[in-house]
Parts: structure tokens; sequence; C-alpha cells
């Protein structure tokens, strides 16, 4: 089963392989650490012995800003941040500048799984060579400082599982260079600014944060162009827009778990052809599964579960040459076609059916339950406005106790 991350770190992998080639001098560490390799980067390396040229000076009142507001140090990591030579510094990674091959610069900072407490300072700003700066598993905190929009050469923002508040970080939208965001597990709130979508990113991982944007075609109106998008965990609410097919040639994991997503899943998403990994469960979405969704034939993991869908299962979904894992649980479905009706028989493939309408099958809703639910047929053409899924249904109102998800709580 693919990881969410796994297209993300794949991906970043290439452009460290090209920066590694472009500037043999950059450290093989900063390539390690990315991959996620489990060794040690508590040792300290050794770099030239002072700030050589003006570049390596302003790297050096910078990061010394930075090391007055870390509060806590629990490994002690920065605690050779001292003097002039900043290359020489843990986590801070430097190689040849890419408009001047002889000059020395700070193109990297790797802190991530330190515990460390503190807050940006605008001082970062001056490290307008950075390529890379990754800070996730820490305990920094307060809002993302203006000053980052100066780092036109950012390739890669990882600020996950921080203590970072406010609104969406707007200075991320000026980085001309960013292709991967990861800013999930903070308490950043407010609506994601549609220009999100428009910056050509590789990969954007906002979840498990408090916002609130209704997802719709304004939303998602940009150009396309990422491979992985993951909205999960958050306040959303409106409907999956057909504008969604505008990744069709690139997106390859989608997960929007615990989304408040309403009303029915659209065709387009049959159109985004190098789909992987799909996980709209825990939400509201009613309706039937689209055929369109046969098509998607790279298709290995298939989440539909916790929500409010109804119809038949399709055939052509079951027998998708890739899919591995196909969960349709808590739902109102009444027929499996076809390959759908033994899932069990294509050996490989692990599935869950439970508690639905299907008649021959264990653990289903009551039957009670599922004749009122198909009295009251979805209107799949009905206009989003990101309200109760009930407004899609005729007669929802009456059915308002039966049609309430099983929706994780959200982050607190």
């Amino acid at each position: 089963m693919p990881s969410y991350s796994s297209t993300y770190a794949q991906a970043a992998c290439s452009f460290l392989f090209l920066l590694l080639l472009l500037n043999p001098n950059f450290s093989n560490k900063a390539t390690a650490k990315h991959t996620h390799s489990s060794s040690s980067t508590h040792h300290h390396r050794q770099r030239p012995a002072a700030a050589t040229n003006p570049r390596l000076h302003s790297a050096y009142l910078a990061l010394q800003a930075w090391k007055r507001v870390i509060y806590s140090d629990p490994s002690n990591y920065t605690s050779n941040w001292a003097g002039p030579s900043v290359c020489s510094y843990n986590g801070v990674y430097c190689t040849a500048s890419v408009d001047d091959p002889e000059t020395q610069v700070v193109a990297g900072i790797d802190l991530n799984h330190l515990d460390i407490a503190g807050f940006l300072p605008d001082e970062l700003g001056l490290l307008a060579d950075l390529a890379l700066v990754h800070i996730n598993s820490n305990r920094f905190c307060g809002i993302v400082p203006q000053a980052i929009s100066n780092l036109t050469l950012l390739h890669e923002l990882d600020l996950s599982n921080n203590r970072f508040v406010g609104p969406f970080p707007s200075p991320v939208l000026a980085l001309p260079s960013l292709k991967f965001l990861d800013i999930r597990y903070n308490e950043f709130e407010g609506p994601l600014p549609p220009q999100l979508f428009g910056m050509g990113l590789d990969a954007i991982f906002v979840n498990n944060n408090r916002f609130t944007s209704t997802i719709s075609s304004t939303t998602l109106n940009g150009t396309g162009g990422a491979s992985v998008l993951v909205f999960a965990n958050n306040r959303f609410n409106g409907c999956l827009p057909p504008t969604i097919s505008q990744f069709a040639d690139t997106l390859e994991e989608l997960l929007l778990v615990n989304s408040s997503l309403q009303g029915c899943l659209p065709p387009e998403v049959g159109y985004l052809y190098k789909l992987r990994l799909l996980d709209v469960s825990r939400n509201g979405l009613v309706g039937p599964v689209p055929y369109s969704l046969a098509g998607l034939a790279h298709l290995e993991v298939l989440n539909l579960g916790h929500n409010l869908m109804t119809g038949i299962v399709p055939g052509g979904v079951c027998v998708l040459p890739r899919l591995d894992n196909f969960t349709f649980s808590y739902n109102f479905f009444c027929e499996e076609e076809g390959a759908c009706v033994n899932l069990t028989s294509r050996g490989r493939v692990r599935f869950d059916d439970r508690r639905n309408c299907l008649p021959e099958k264990p653990l289903q809703r009551s039957k009670e339950l599922c004749d009122i639910v198909a009295e009251h047929p979805v209107d799949c053409g009905q206009r989003c406005t990101g309200g109760s899924a009930a407004g899609f249904v005729d007669g929802g109102g009456a059915l308002a106790p039966f049609l309430a998800p099983a929706v994780a709580p959200g982050p607190t």
C-alpha cells in the first residue's frame, strides 16, 4: 500500500540528486536525512573555518538571531552554533552558489525531530541562498515571518508537526522556486488561498490543521501540477469540484479524509489517470460511485468508507488491475456488481463492505434504515452550496437522524 508521503520523498530525492550533481560539495548527509535515513545526525562535521564571504556573514547573522530565540534544545544540537564558521554548525549545509561556483553559501537547514522549542525570527530572510528548510517534529511556535518571502531559491519547506498558528502562511505564496510544501500538524486556520494551487507545487501537505475553506471550483482554480494533495483532518466544507481534473496529468495521491466534504463524488475524479491512492473516507459524500473510476488503471488504494453513498458498487472498479485495498464500509450501497460480489476470489484484494445495505452479506445495516434511504434518492445534479449532505437527498430533513456520518473528530 503506498504511503501518502512516498511520492513526495521520491521526487524530493530526485531534486537533491540533481543538486549534488550540480554542486558536488553539498553535504551527502543532507541527502541521507532528507530521504528519511534513520542514522543519527547529531555528530559534529568538519567545515570551513570562517565566514569567508558576505553571504556566509549574512547567514551568520541570521543563525545567531535564530539561536537567541531557541528556548529549549533538549539534545543541545545547536550548542555549536557559535562563531562565524556557519558551515560547521550542526544541521547547516553549505555548497557552491548557483550563480558563482567559487562562493560557498548556506543551502540547507535540517533540524528534523529534535524537539527544539522557539520561533522563527525575521532575520531568516537573510538566508537568501537556501534551497531547503526542514524543521519538522519540533516545538517551534508563533507565526511564519514575512521575511521568508526573501528565500527565492527555496525548493522545499517542511514546517510540519510544530505549533505554528495564524492564517495560511502567506509568505509561502511569494516563493517562486518552491516545489514541496509541508505544513501539516500545526494550528493554522482560516481559508486556503486559491493561489496555492497555481504555484506549480509538486506536493502540498496541509492536513491536520484548522483550515476552514469551502472547497469549490474557485479554491481549486490553478494550473495543477501536483503529484500529492493531502487535505485531511481540517474543517473544510463544500463539494469536490469538477476542476479537480486539472491535476489529471500529475496527481498520484489524493487524501481528503475527514474534511467535511458534501455532495456527490464528481465523475471528473476518474480523469485522474495517474492516481494510485484515493481516500475520501469520513465525509458526508452522497450518491453513487462514478463509473469513471473504472478507468483508474494505476489505482492501488480506494477508500470510500464512512460516507452516505448509495447505489451500486461498479464491477469495473473491482477489477482494476492494481487494486490492493478497497474500503466502502459504512455507506448505503445496495448492490455489488460483477466481480465485487466476491472480491475474496481475487485473493490479493483486501476489502471492507460492512454496514451497507447488501442483502446477501453479513454485518449490514437494518432493512428498516436501508428502506428509508432507498425511498429518498440523491440528486447529483443539484448545485453544491457547501451545506448539509441532506440537501442532496429528496426528503433529506426527514433522514437527518440517519444521515450523520461517522466522522472522526478534527484536530484540537
